[in-house]
């Protein structure tokens, strides 16, 4: 499932230490099913090459093209293993494993035989089943999905979540992670039981605002199970699985006997120990294991409009529907197609998924108009991360060569840039939770450079130099030298956001009292004021104890004193709680589960102590400025301590850090 970034990175920023990573008019009705995607201009057309230096998409070549640079990044990035498969007009044209499944073993990868996690990608499994049952006239993917479940959704916004809102990833509801991955088969239970436990809060009106959400595809799954009657992994294996012959492929966990051997390992990086089977509780989100062989056969069902050797798994009309563009924020941009984004690049539409898992990390894209489809699957994070946007790219390039078209310039540049100048965070965030903090740090800045561009802060080459972006149409940049495009609209509260080339989610501009900088100058104030206090406190009494000095305070100062040391301790003792439980979900997201909960209310309780601490701050300013005998500089020293203890506090309640919820 796609863990972020977010959970792998999003989960450690989420928690304040510190998953994509790892989609602008206000629309109030949906886009029409039968909208087309955008047509490509003649501009945006592949230019015309001489054939002699044009590589042609043969097995031969891209054998050669694949050999050639797949090993180096394993070697090169500290990664065990990977698959790579191709499939072009209904055959398998290339398929190939690379290194090893077992470093311990040295057993090598097999495309027909190993096991890979695809992590989200297993939802175009799940929405491929939605689909199925759209066809049969048992899914209406504009109902209200609370008539499908027997639990209640709310409508804070006065509209029902509806399937289509589900695939499109526009329900409207924040991130939740706990009990996402669990670290034993023990703990995973049933998975409306999770459903019920985990609803998260409705930030957005449905149909609205993009902001990916496993948690709606585990709720699709479950749907798909209640009105089939079957268990979802039952029903995905009768009639996805076994139509399309994938019998190195399932959703159960653990795994079945006779496909335990075959599991790849997985790796932080090829170099260190191999890590445990990771368990899915949202499973239709992400726990699907599969060879290589079988997702090639998957790929060529979708690009054969659900057929695969005779057997179909939808109809054609209900594939070509699937495949369609369904919504978008901006026309130029990438959008949703049911369950698929959009991806076009290189002058082609292109649609696909990514998936990570906290180990692997893996990217299926489809070219409908070349029938091409592209998997790809590491079994490590590896030293500098998964490098399958770089693989992908570099054979777009070479077997679809591409210059991006001229542009005119915009009257109302200049102007337009210095209005988009500022602060912007994730779509795909959480508002009310303890995690919030994870948006501290992602935040992006708009900024304008020298040359007239306009730069975001985490949008970079892959050599990791910032993108600049020059305005090619009014509020639509385009990256210098590159195809990577944004476009500024507003939203349907009127907002100014940003839609990038990855549709899942939208960038909205941060209110001042959630800046980063603002929230991190308060935070590094207070911390370094806290430590301050307990270093100088023992150092000026030895002081005095050697030259003889000895203060006149009276015993309701010295009272002040001890406390607003107890609480400077309590304060970074909070900060240390929360880095020990980061840095133990960083090797093991698995432990963001009720197992923890007896912790993170021990946490909540220093919070609570922390957050009342602000009052002894105050107390301890007005005892010390009563004090005759104190220096003055002592006295300007409390108002300080007082400052950083009020804005420990406003940074606890503003990130929900001061909580008393264990659901996350």
């Amino acid at each position: 499932m796609k863990v972020p970034n977010f959970v792998r990175c999003a989960v450690i920023s989420a928690f304040l230490i510190g998953t994509f990573v790892s989609a602008q008019t206000p629309q109030e009705t949906k886009p029409s099913v039968s909208q087309p995607p955008p047509r490509l201009t003649s501009q945006a057309a592949v230019p015309q090459q001489p054939q002699q230096t044009r590589p042609q998409l043969t097995k031969e070549d891209v054998a050669a093209f694949l050999d050639g640079v797949v090993p180096i990044q394993l070697q090169k990035g500290d990664i065990a293993g990977a698959v790579v498969a191709v499939v072009k007009d209904g055959q398998v044209l290339f398929a190939k494993g690379y290194g090893f499944s077992d470093m311990k073993s040295r057993k090598p990868v097999s495309v027909d035989d190993t096991l890979f996690r695809p992590g989200s990608i297993s939802k175009t499994f799940t929405w491929t089943a939605v689909m199925q049952l759209v066809e049969q006239g048992k899914i209406d993917l504009d109902r209200d999905v609370n008539e499908y479940i027997d639990f209640k959704i709310p409508a804070p916004f006065g509209k029902p979540v509806t399937m289509r809102d589900l695939m499109t990833h526009t329900p409207g509801w924040q991130e939740v992670i706990k009990e996402l991955f669990v670290a034993d088969a023990s703990e995973l239970y049933p998975l409306d039981r999770y459903l019920k436990k985990r609803l998260p809060k409705q930030i957005f009106p449905p149909g609205t605002t993009p902001a990916y959400s496993n948690y709606g595809a585990a709720l699709a799954g479950y749907i798909v199970s209640r009105i089939s009657g079957m268990p979802f992994e039952e029903y995905v294996g009768k009639n996805i699985l076994q139509p399309l012959s994938m019998a190195h492929s399932t959703f159960v966990q653990p795994l079945p006997d006779n496909l335990k051997p075959l599991m790849s390992e997985g790796y932080d990086n090829a170099s260190q120990p191999a890590k445990k089977f990771e368990f899915v509780e949202a499973y239709p989100a992400g726990s699907l294991s599969a060879s290589a062989a079988d997702m090639a056969r998957f790929m060529i069902a979708h690009l054969q409009n659900g057929e695969y050797q005779g057997n179909r798994i939808l109809k054609p009309e209900t594939a070509q529907l699937m495949h369609s563009r369904v919504f978008g924020l901006a026309p130029e941009m990438n959008g949703m197609a049911y369950g698929f984004y959009e991806e076009t690049a290189n002058g082609h539409r292109i649609i696909g998924h990514g998936g990570d898992t906290q180990w692997f990390h893996s990217d299926m894209h489809l070219m409908p108009d070349q029938n091409l489809g592209f998997f790809v699957s590491y079994n490590s994070a590896g030293k500098e991360g998964s490098p399958r946007n770089i693989l992908w790219q570099n054979f777009l390039d070479r077997y679809y060569p591409y210059s991006p078209p001229g542009a005119e310039t915009v009257a109302s540049a200049e102007s337009d840039r210095k209005s988009l100048v500022g602060n912007y965070w994730s779509s795909r965030r959480s508002d009310t939770t303890v995690i919030s903090a994870g948006s501290l740090l992602g935040q992006e800045k708009i900024s304008v450079n020298p040359d007239g561009t306009i730069s975001l802060t985490f949008s970079r080459d892959f050599a990791g130099n910032l993108k600049h972006f020059r305005e090619i149409a009014p509020m639509l940049f385009r990256e210098e030298h590159g195809q990577s495009r944004l476009a500024f609209v507003e939203d349907y509260a009127g907002r100014r956001i940003i839609v990038t080339d990855f549709p899942v989610l939208v960038l909205q501009p941060v209110p001042w009292w959630k800046v980063g900088k603002f929230n991190l100058t308060i935070l590094i104030f207070a911390v370094a004021m806290f430590a301050l206090m307990l270093i100088f406190l023992p150092i000026n009494a030895l002081l005095r104890r050697h030259y003889g000095q000895r203060l006149e305070l009276s015993m309701e100062y010295r009272r002040a004193r001890r406390w607003v040391c107890v609480v400077c301790v309590l304060n970074l003792g909070l900060l240390a709680a929360l880095g020990i439980w980061i840095a133990m979900a960083q090797n093991n997201i698995g432990l963001l589960s009720s197992r923890f909960d007896g912790r993170l209310r021990v946490v909540e309780v220093l919070a609570l102590l922390d957050v009342l601490g602000a009052f002894v701050g105050i107390w301890y300013f007005v005892r010390t400025w009563q004090e005759a005998d104190l220096w003055f500089w002592t006295k300007v020293w409390s108002m300080l301590l007082m400052l950083a203890c009020l804005g420990y506090a406003f940074f606890l309640v503003n990130w929900h850090l001061f909580n008393f919820s264990v659901n996350y």
